[in-house]
């Protein structure tokens, strides 16, 4: 004999729309707690399938399904039976469609999902050789063209974009210089939406564990790199036209007024980390010396008061001082001929 919920779960396949739109509201309802993800948990062969069917369908229909599917998907138990169901193709498929009124929600369903390898795996497409990489390109492009918007859907795909470059696979994809990814997701950097700004310094910290064997293609991108990763963490002075002269345009333009410093602690130090793995190679000290990098960094530690920002800064001057080191007193084999 069903149970209560299994007959509740049975309405959302009703043909009746006022029975399906009552079922599914409750639904909702109790994905808003706890207890009742937990009650779901036993039934979601059932649960699932019955909401992601519901996703297609008009607005009071398919809102309340999308929010119990955020929900749900919170649960890494759920969260890997809807990437086994192939939830992410169904997820992309609908924000190809103009007239989704549900991308906001579908986004924060792929956040979820993409906490799990295999929802990052299958977001990727990993092992389709013709389309792999085509979904990431797809959100790139939706996060890169939807900043203007009011009410902007795709802001959470920043988060999404942190989750897949955490794998290897992931890094590849955004990294690859012909898709040139990577530099469209650093110039959103200057959106004013500190989500998105998150979500790029994350991003851009996790693609430089690359930094050894592709360091090559983040310095062609040092014309948006540079200002993407210093001027977060050069402070609010005004710069000496000393220290301007030695920097190229897009930071000195940028340092010769006074700015908005950005409070959130976690960006600074995501910055400052990715400088660090950029400078462990020569290539990548020679290249943040050239923009006047140490002495952006010298100016922001002046100013810098949270404690693991400020340990972030030392980290980075240690490794200099360090490496100028042994530079300055290794032979000059030119020298000595």
């Amino acid at each position: 004999m069903a149970t209560e919920l299994e007959e509740l779960l049975g309405f959302l396949s009703s043909p009746l729309p006022q029975v399906k739109k009552a079922a599914v509201d409750i639904v909702r309802d109790l994905t808003g707690s706890q207890d009742g993800v937990q009650r779901i948990i036993q039934y979601s062969n059932i649960a699932v399938p019955s909401l992601a069917r519901l996703l297609g369908e008009n607005k009071e229909v398919s809102v309340p399904a999308a929010e119990a599917l955020v929900n749900l998907s919170e649960n890494p138990k759920i969260s890997a039976k809807m990437v086994a169901i192939g939830m992410v193709n169904i997820v992309m498929d609908l924000l190809d469609k103009k007239d989704c009124v549900i991308k906001r929600l579908l986004v924060m369903i792929l956040v979820n999902l993409t906490q799990l390898d295999a929802g990052i795996t299958s977001l990727l497409q990993i092992g389709e050789e013709k389309v792999e990489g085509l979904y990431v390109m797809k959100l790139v492009r939706s996060f890169c063209t939807s900043s203007d918007e009011k009410d902007d859907p795709f802001e959470h795909v920043g988060s999404i974009l942190v989750n897949i470059s955490k794998m290897e696979a992931g890094r590849k994809i955004l990294m690859n210089p012909k898709r040139g990814l990577l530099k469209q997701i650093i110039r959103q950097f200057d959106s004013p939406s500190l989500l998105r700004k998150k979500g790029v310094s994350g991003t851009i910290k996790n693609c430089c564990f690359e930094a050894e064997d592709q360091l090559q293609d983040l310095i062609l991108m040092s014309e948006f790199l540079w200002p993407a990763l210093l001027l977060p963490v050069a402070g609010k002075k005004v710069y000496s036209k000393e220290d301007l002269s030695k920097m190229p345009l897009e930071l000195s333009s940028a340092l010769s007024i006074e700015r908005e410093h950005i409070d959130d602690p976690e960006i600074r130090v995501q910055a400052l980390e990715s400088i660090y793995l950029i400078a462990l190679q020569e290539a990548g000290r020679r290249s943040l010396w050239s923009v006047n990098g140490p002495r952006i960094l010298e100016v922001g530690y002046e100013y810098e008061e949270d404690p693991k920002v400020m340990s972030a800064f030392e980290q980075i001057g240690s490794l200099l001082v360090e490496r100028n080191d042994v530079e300055s007193s290794a032979p000059n084999t030119e020298a000595a001929m």
